[in-house]
């Protein structure tokens, strides 16, 4: 190929169907119209000879040798973009892009509502999405460009693959507001959960796996007991929800136990063990390392999940106190 005759301005539409694999969503990106998008990757396979994407379904899925391309690229787009923005700081109200992040529901409530209302503030052209994260299967989104960004906790990662630590969080039991063999036991908001009480009640558990245990059940075999799991389902508002309609218990990270007790009904207790504290890491591709919009978001969301780290800010013993009633 003669890069003489070459179009330059094609390289921005092949950069954005490598990240979106689809022509919609580039055109918004790159302010071209759908059918312009259609035309210009026409032209892109004719001037490099190979048929770049093959609809599968609905989903474009680029070929081995689109796939070649999709760092270099980017990274050509990107080291261009700083060279003509001459070092400027990135302006975040001149970002017009889509980002979606994959998180558990966890951060549908301690991230999104401030994420939202920054982003709002000063990037009124950027949109936000939160997908579920899968953690069997979390890098091939990240790869294929589904996701720019993922909450999760240690992970083995590809070498292509780059990460940050989030916060670090505990974990909590929580119970609906006058459960009668809580109350019978005179246990009260903040305190301490009895360890034959808690393995006495059945439970309902946050997993995304097949399995029904989670750290607490490894110390408790540790100690020689367990507990039984009645359900498990992949949302801690909804462990918090069937806890707030059953005699069930659950076991919530501490912030979001705190969050969302008042609107549920639950009372908060403290473990009868102790588990380890769970780390939280942000994830995102290296081909998106340098890029300033990039930075911008990773940044902005280490930002607002920083006050939830409990090394940093350890939990105050007045955030336990039961909250006046309405």
């Amino acid at each position: 190929m003669n890069l003489r005759t070459f179009d330059l301005n094609l390289l921005r539409v092949l950069d954005g169907m490598l990240a979106e694999r689809n022509t919609t969503r580039v055109a918004e990106i790159v302010g071209l119209s759908q059918p312009a998008v259609s035309a210009a990757l026409r032209r892109l396979r004719e001037a490099l000879g190979d048929p770049l994407f093959v609809r599968e379904g609905n989903v474009l899925v680029p070929t081995p040798f689109a796939r070649s391309l999709e760092n270099p690229v980017r990274s050509a787009l990107v080291s261009l973009e700083y060279a003509l923005s001459g070092g400027t700081p990135f302006d975040p109200v001149t970002c017009a892009r889509s980002f979606t992040i994959a998180g558990s529901d966890f951060f549908n409530e301690m991230l999104m509502p401030k994420l939202t209302d920054t982003v709002r503030r000063v990037a009124p052209n950027v949109r936000l999405k939160l997908l579920p994260a899968d953690a069997d299967n979390l890098f091939d989104p990240v790869s294929a460009g589904r996701f720019d960004l993922a909450l999760s906790v240690s992970l083995p990662q590809p070498d292509w693959i780059e990460r940050a630590a989030a916060f670090q969080a505990s974990f909590v039991a929580v119970a609906r507001d006058n459960h009668p063999d809580i109350k019978e036991a005179g246990i009260g908001w903040g305190d301490v959960m009895p360890l034959g009480l808690f393995c006495t009640l059945a439970h309902a558990i946050f997993s995304v796996t097949d399995d029904y245990e989670r750290p607490e059940d490894t110390v408790l075999a540790g100690l020689g007991r367990r507990r039984h799991v009645a359900v498990s389902i992949p949302g801690f508002y909804g462990v918090g929800r069937i806890v707030a309609q059953s005699d069930l218990l659950g076991v919530l990270p501490v912030r979001f136990a705190l969050s969302v007790a008042g609107r549920l009904g639950l009372q908060i207790h403290r473990l009868p063990f102790d588990v380890p504290m769970t780390q939280l890491f942000l994830y995102w591709h290296k081909r998106e390392s340098a890029n300033r919009e990039h930075i911008w978001l990773r940044n902005t969301v280490l930002h607002l999940l920083a006050p939830l780290d409990e090394v940093r800010n350890p939990l105050r013993a007045n955030e336990f106190l039961p909250k006046p009633a309405a």
